[in-house]
């Protein structure tokens, strides 16, 4: 195989000798022209999750009906043990699959402050997601803390550990960020910095969002406090799908979340006066779960259990280093940079380029080159490999054709975006 990553016939040997190739026959690929580099967004659709779910409305739901709750009723946890079992690194009786990220997010934030009622500081930083940003400063509000937030001046969007160290003291109850920064791409340190929050007496909320499936991640070994993640980026199990929340063996006792549901009830259906909190995770689970959500997150989990995080991670790093070096030799001479790290221990699935005119470029891969990323603003367009789905011909295509519709300057025949969703 030759080491040119600029020619075609290098991807097709890397997709040739590619352990993880045979995965891309279990998704739903309805149009094969399409170069699809937005799995970091919305992952592609596992072929089973029409029989699987397709089986639970006929011969559960149908059939069942109320009865069903009884194998149905502890779905939460066990979904939830998969997921870490898969990509977390996380033993049994940690995780649940309930709600969406920002719910999850909101309670466990707002049980990290309540547990730490003298201290009235929260860190986070300003290139976090924007619902995490905006979630934190209405807790904040609600309890009177004050929010600090850390700039990256460097425009890398990275909090290194002496950023961190920098804004510790004993005031803080909480930090939060993201394990990879939506935007940039970049991969925190999650093991150093928790430490230093540990070190503090301050507790740490990851949202692991963009990294679950695709960064191989140790809570357990990282002592890692509570975090939050979504299931439907490499998770690839449905716009909606349920989401995941971690809570530690070591902080369940001492935590307890805003909003009390019945099924966090220790006698849940005495339905009694009074809320009595039951121990463990479903103390932290707030009503019925999605069972229809929570079959495509065990359809697309079992498949990323099977084929191993620490395959798919290094398919990821040599995926986005198919992307770094075709930037480097068509999108660089016409006016493209890169944002993402270059060293791939600090990026997972996607890399983000710069470009003035990036939202009309996003905007004309789609319409001209049948290419599709993502723009964010003000000036990125992010591109991303999803191992499992993702050929590495399928990035040089697509790259290929961004060089095209940027070097013709078919671009500048974009109008007005028809769509608010970019």
């Amino acid at each position: 195989m030759s080491n040119d990553l600029t020619l075609r016939s290098t991807a097709l040997a890397l997709d040739a000798s590619d352990p993880l190739a045979e995965y891309r026959n279990e998704f739903m690929i309805a149009d094969p022209s399409l170069c699809y580099l937005d799995g970091n967004s919305l992952g592609r659709m596992p072929k089973e999750v029409i029989n699987v779910v397709g089986t639970y409305l006929r011969d559960e739901w149908a059939t069942k009906l109320v009865s069903g709750w009884s194998e149905w009723i502890d779905e939460a946890q066990s979904v939830g043990n998969l997921i870490g079992r898969a990509s977390l690194g996380v033993a049994a009786g940690q995780m649940l699959s309930v709600d969406t990220t920002s719910v999850n997010f909101y309670q466990l934030c707002s049980a990290a402050v309540k547990a730490r009622p003298e201290r009235k500081t929260v860190i986070t930083d300003t290139a976090n997601f924007p619902t995490d940003r905006y979630i934190l400063e209405g807790i904040c509000q609600q309890h009177g803390l004050k929010l600090v937030l850390i700039n990256d001046d460097d425009g890398e969007e990275f909090v290194s550990p002496e950023m961190l160290s920098a804004v510790l003291n004993d005031d803080v109850a909480l930090v939060s960020l993201s394990v990879i920064q939506y935007r940039s791409g970049v991969l925190h340190d999650v093991a150093k910095l928790t430490q230093l929050a540990r070190d503090a007496g301050a507790l740490f909320v990851w949202d692991a969002s963009h990294a679950v499936g695709v960064v191989p991640m140790q809570y357990d070994r990282d002592k890692v406090d509570l975090a939050v993640g979504c299931t439907y980026k490499y998770g690839n199990s449905g716009p909606g799908s349920p989401a995941w929340l971690y809570v530690s063996h070591r902080v369940q006792s001492e935590l307890s979340v805003p909003i009390q549901g019945w099924f966090a009830q220790d006698d849940q259906f005495a339905m009694g006066q009074g809320f009595d909190r039951t121990s463990g995770m479903r103390g932290f689970q707030v009503a019925s779960p999605s069972i229809i959500g929570m079959r495509c997150v065990t359809t697309a989990f079992s498949m990323i259990e099977r084929a191993g995080l620490s395959a798919i991670a290094q398919k990821a790093a040599q995926g986005t280093e198919l992307m770094l070096a075709l930037h480097d030799a068509w999108l660089a001479p016409l006016g493209f940079s890169v944002v993402t790290p270059r060293d791939s221990k600090r990026r997972g699935g996607h890399i983000s380029v710069r470009h003035s005119d990036a939202q009309k470029i996003s905007d004309a891969m789609r319409i001209f080159g049948n290419v599709i990323g993502d723009f964010r603003q003000p000036d990125c367009i992010r591109l991303a490999i999803s191992p499992l789905p993702t050929s590495y011909v399928e990035v040089f295509d697509g790259f290929e054709r961004i060089r095209d519709v940027v070097a013709t300057k078919k671009y500048l025949e974009v109008g007005e975006a028809k769509t608010r969703v970019t």
